[in-house]
């Protein structure tokens, strides 16, 4: 394929993801990493998309601010962060290997997704009979609420350490946040403020191991304006679009983010 065609068609599929990054808060950098890779190579995709992502959660974060729920920030960029270290540390183990644990942490993904859109439409709760025959929701225990703390914290873990060795623990971010903040306008400002720190810490790596060069920071230059085009677009979309609406999307895209990892 002739290189200013690869190079065009790259722009296009960040136009593209940076819509829906616009409508979310998320999926941008995991929707376009795939084909971008075909087009341009992994040396020139995967720093530029990391980039990019700084630059989509700002434009966020800015526009949202008082949106952003700063305590959960900063628990899920600690915890993730241990993550991450872990990942880095992890990556020359699992040389070889990534096929399979692309496939396998697709297939979760995929799963997740589906489990949170079945409970959009379908909300079963847990009820007790009382004495009089009324009926009460069943409160969680403080075992229960244990329990869900410590799951919590390890998917946040893992999602950190795939983070470190894919760049691409996403998938398992949201669907810690997409339980924890029900509020789409919390949800989407957090997670791209999240993504700020997160990538900023993966940008630092990626300097030091010699990945920038001149020729490409001016291709990094010649694709911000499609990604602040998708942007625009896509946070005109989210302003007509109800909360369940948003949710539905955002599983959707989560379900389409697990259908990529299969196919790496």
């Amino acid at each position: 394929m002739d290189i200013h065609l690869s190079y065009l068609l790259f722009c296009s599929v960040i136009l593209f993801a940076n819509i829906m990054q616009g409508i979310t808060g998320f999926a941008g950098t995991i929707l376009a990493l795939p084909v971008s890779l075909m087009l341009v190579g992994y040396a020139t995709a995967r720093p530029i998309l990391n980039v990019l992502g700084i630059l989509s959660g700002i434009y966020v974060a800015v526009l949202n601010r008082h949106d952003v729920v700063w305590k959960e920030l900063l628990k899920v960029c600690l915890v993730m962060l241990c993550g991450i270290l872990l990942g880095i540390f992890l990556k020359k183990y699992v040389s070889g290997k990534e096929h399979i644990l692309y496939i396998a942490l697709g297939i979760f993904i995929i799963l997740l997704s589906i489990q949170r859109m079945a409970q959009l439409f379908i909300h079963p709760k847990k009820i007790a009979v009382k004495n009089d025959g009324s009926i009460r929701e069943i409160e969680k225990t403080p075992k229960h609420v244990r329990l869900s703390l410590v799951k919590d914290y390890l998917v946040l873990v893992f999602a950190g350490l795939i983070h470190g060795i894919f760049v691409c623990g996403g998938p398992l971010l949201i669907g810690y946040l997409s339980k924890t903040l029900k509020e789409r306008k919390q949800f989407r400002a957090t997670i791209s403020c999240i993504w700020i720190f997160l990538n900023f810490f993966i940008l630092v790596s990626d300097a030091v191991q010699g990945y920038w060069s001149y020729s490409l920071f001016k291709v990094l230059l010649m694709t911000v304006p499609f990604l602040w085009g998708g942007m625009k677009i896509g946070s005109l979309l989210y302003a007509h679009m109800n909360q369940k609406i948003f949710m539905l999307v955002t599983y959707i895209l989560l379900f389409v983010s697990g259908l990529t990892l299969l196919i790496k």
